[in-house]
């Protein structure tokens, strides 16, 4: 049995970066930052390490990143890794760069700058747009109580 299988939740180190191919694919690269904490067996002292990993994601899915997430947003990405290798022009070293390409995230918690930005977008939108009440498709308002669950 073969698997290649990678989970990954962090933040956002930078904007997503969108691109679009010459065939017109679009890829979103970003960067997410996830930490381990441990205590120390020995002298109990708490220890943190951080690890930076880069994301790649296509299509629908890159433009719903890039349009919906941004630097210190938190994500949850499942997908497989992808290793690259090239020579270098002038040294001639084999170099190899490793990333996870995205097959599914799901959004997590927004940073809380992004969370005052878009408090600040809503509140713009409230006073500007009326709310629409919730109806039925009898026309009749919909009222929180009534609902059974």
């Amino acid at each position: 049995m073969n698997l290649n299988l990678v989970q990954v939740c962090g933040r956002i180190t930078r904007d997503p970066e969108m691109i679009t191919t010459p065939n017109g694919t679009t890829i979103a690269k970003f960067s997410v930052a996830s930490n381990r904490v441990w205590n120390d067996k020995n002298s109990g002292q708490k220890h943190e390490e951080v690890e930076f990993h880069n994301i790649i994601s296509f299509g629908k899915q890159a433009e719903t990143i890039a349009q919906y997430f941004n630097k210190g947003d938190e994500i949850y990405i499942q997908g497989r890794l992808k290793t690259s290798s090239w020579e270098g022009k002038e040294d001639r070293i084999k170099r190899y760069k490793t990333e996870i390409i995205a097959e599914k995230f799901e959004f997590g918690q927004k940073s809380k700058a992004n969370q005052d930005r878009s408090n600040d977008r809503n509140t713009q939108e409230e006073n500007h747009t009326p709310k629409e009440k919730p109806v039925d498709s009898d026309g009749e308002e919909i009222r929180i109580e009534d609902i059974p669950f």
